[in-house]
């Protein structure tokens, strides 16, 4: 998953941008955080090995901001699988 994460920010939606509230971080992420909404699947194999579907989940992730620009993936929360049908393959 790590190896898309570029992709869930180029698709993900609701991005928000928050400081480091009471310096909780500290110098982790003095220059404060992004936040983003976004859609991922896994794939679902039978038996026999063969892809029968997606399970797909929405998650909001965390992105740190760094003094060099670049960001940095932190962690996935409010991470819920979506009830509805699964994607066939």
């Amino acid at each position: 998953m790590i190896t898309a994460v570029e992709e869930l920010i180029q698709i993900s939606t609701n991005k928000t941008e928050y400081p480091d509230y009471d310096k909780k971080h500290k110098a982790k992420a003095k220059y404060g955080w992004y936040r983003y909404d976004t859609r991922f699947g896994i794939p679902v194999y039978d038996e026999n090995g063969e892809l029968s579907g997606y399970n797909i989940f929405s998650a909001r992730m965390l992105v740190r901001c760094d003094a060099d620009g670049k960001l940095y993936l932190y962690d996935f929360v409010r991470t819920k699988k979506e009830t509805r049908n699964p994607l066939e393959p």
